[in-house]
């Protein structure tokens, strides 16, 4: 999703660099934050339709990292690593999101959480350090329909928590 054409000259300076997906969940706040924050969730919901994710590293910190392999539908392993830059429960998760450490590739990306009655609006921005990376990641990574896809699958998985904590 492109940016709006309402935005300030700072966000608008970036705009072609930038993917901004967002969704409401129909789950607290802090149980969203939650799910992107443990491994043990991260691990059932995270990535596109059909992928798997395998975690070789996790630490939960700003500095730490997360380092993991998603499994395509296809057969084929994508390599991935991410580092936590900003931590503010259960509002905010930043990070540096690349193939390995030192990635020169490697982009940005905010996660917020914001309540909205009994949903969660959920809003994953990414920037990109070059608008022909950003263009390179929805076009041939499909960034934009995959990062649908992964939203819906934590929506889903969230959901189901919800609706079995509400049966116990």
């Amino acid at each position: 999703m492109a940016a709006t054409g309402r935005e300030t000259p700072a966000q608008s300076a970036t705009a072609d660099r930038e993917i901004v997906i967002s969704r409401a969940i129909s789950a607290p706040r802090e149980l969203v934050f939650e799910a992107f924050t443990e491994v043990r969730h991260l691990s059932r919901w995270w990535g596109p339709e059909g992928f798997t994710t395998t975690t070789r590293a996790f630490e939960f910190r700003v500095g730490g990292e997360w380092d993991f392999v998603m499994h395509g539908p296809d057969g084929t392993d994508y390599q991935e690593w991410i580092s936590w830059t900003e931590i503010a429960p259960p509002e905010r998760i930043a990070l540096l999101h690349g193939e390995s450490r030192g990635d020169p590739n490697a982009f940005e990306s905010v996660l917020t959480f914001a309540p909205d009655g009994a949903t969660t609006r959920i809003e994953m921005r990414a920037l990109f350090p070059t608008k022909e990376l950003r263009d390179e990641a929805v076009e041939k990574y499909h960034a934009i329909e995959s990062g649908r896809q992964t939203l819906s699958n934590l929506a889903a998985y969230v959901t189901e928590i919800v609706r079995k904590g509400a049966e116990s």
